[in-house]
């Protein structure tokens, strides 16, 4: 997909990766619509701030309907509370897969039919290396991170014949808010993150794979179970 000229969403836009996705698609000639639960705490210089919360779907058809010229859209909003499966609190465990499942499934239905009308395009779902790797201390956030690439393998192949490519970018840990408290050594730059998901997107890759860890995890999926 070329970016220059196309028109982006980009969800959870106001800080983190989506904040440097939105900036660099600026930088690549897109038109972003840069969305947020609340538009004004987007700060960036060249974007359309556009309220959206990904855990309500009447605000989702509306910023459908506002983006109405998008032919790329990217699910980046996300949650991580640190809940465990068994002890944790399920009502935290629901918040989770709310936000980072049925969030991403809800945008891509009501943006298919926009990208569709436009000619085509691209969704990108950012997805984790937890997509693989389970651990128990975010045994909530790895579940639905593994749901989520289900749900982008499964649309992937329906919106094939509709013109519409979907990417996933997983990654370890980036230097962002929701990882504040690991160790700097372990994080990854996430303008650098964000710059290979737009390569990735322009050249078609069905996965990006952004570190190390992720590209090992991958690889390592067919070994027993622990």
């Amino acid at each position: 997909m070329e970016l220059k000229n196309s028109v982006a969403v980009v969800t959870g836009a106001n800080r983190g990766l989506g904040r440097h996705l939105a900036a660099q698609l600026v930088e690549r000639g897109a038109k972003v619509y840069a969305a947020a639960r609340r538009p004004e705490t987007i700060d960036l210089p060249g974007v359309v701030p556009l309220q959206l919360d990904v855990t309500d779907e009447e605000s989702i058809r509306a910023a459908a309907r506002t983006a109405s010229d998008a032919t790329l859209l990217v699910n980046n909003a996300g949650i991580s509370t640190g809940t465990q499966l068994i002890t944790g609190d399920l009502d935290a465990v629901r918040q989770e897969m709310e936000t980072n499942y049925f969030g991403p499934l809800a945008a891509t239905r009501a943006f298919a039919p926009v990208i569709e009308s436009n000619g085509g395009g691209t969704v990108l779902n950012v997805l984790s290396v937890l997509s693989w790797l389970h651990p128990a201390g975010l045994g909530s956030y790895a579940a639905t991170k593994a749901a989520a690439w289900a749900q982008t393998n499964a649309v992937r192949e329906e919106l094939a014949p509709r013109g519409i490519t979907v990417s996933a970018l997983h990654v370890a840990y980036m230097d962002t808010d929701m990882a504040a408290t690991v160790p700097a050594d372990q994080k990854t730059d996430p303008a650098a993150v964000a710059a290979q998901a737009l390569d990735g997107i322009e050249t078609g890759l069905p996965e990006i794979l952004a570190d190390e860890t992720t590209r090992y995890v991958k690889q390592s999926l067919a070994a027993p179970a622990r």
